[in-house]
């Protein structure tokens, strides 16, 4: 029994100098990286541009992470004691094609529901939309919900299935569907 208990002492040991280690190791490479960043121009404008003006694909992310290190906690599986109030699905009075996307015939005010969960990737105006949220869903696919108030959310917000984006301006919600740049059909969306 003693033999047992020192044994599994040891591998406890062994397994706290391993965390440890691996804990240093990425602090060092994190001070390495960020001296090399101040030191060299022109890649600190590089990360910068990526980080700033590039749009992130955090499914892509999750996808790698996922790969190489296992699942992450699921955001599904964290669940809120609150439950919020607006859980709406899309409804409209008359749609048709409109540009890259379609154009909604919906009420005056309406409160336009979130079709998917995902981050908001972008906050804005965008020519012959207007006032536009991007959201990217879990599924990769980016949604902009354009012509509605765009206040409520900050960039890299996470907004639920069904959670109020925003209100239109008018009677028309305009939404455009697109993966990794290329606008889909939106009938399969909506």
């Amino acid at each position: 029994m003693n033999q047992k208990r020192i044994k599994e002492k040891l591998v406890l040991k062994t397994k706290v100098k391993i965390w440890i280690s691996k804990v240093l190791i990425c602090i060092i490479i994190f001070l390495i990286g960020m001296i090399l960043v101040k030191k060299t121009p022109s890649l600190k404008k590089e990360i910068n541009q990526k980080l700033y003006e590039d749009h992130i694909a955090f499914t892509k992310l999750r996808n790698h992470y996922e790969k190489y290190f296992g699942k992450i906690l699921s955001l599904e599986k964290v669940q809120k004691k609150e439950q919020p109030v607006f859980q709406e699905t899309l409804s409209y009075e008359k749609k048709e094609k409109y540009k890259e996307g379609v154009k909604l015939t919906v009420s005056d005010q309406y409160m336009v529901p979130a079709l998917e969960s995902g981050v908001v990737v972008f906050l804005g105006d965008k020519k012959d939309y207007g006032k536009t949220i991007i959201i990217e869903q879990i599924d990769g696919i980016d949604t902009f919900y354009s012509n509605i108030s765009i206040d409520q959310f900050k960039l890299y917000d996470y907004v639920e299935k069904g959670e109020l984006v925003g209100h239109t301006t008018n009677n028309i919600l305009y939404l455009v569907f697109q993966k990794e740049g290329k606008s889909l059909d939106y009938q399969k969306y909506i």
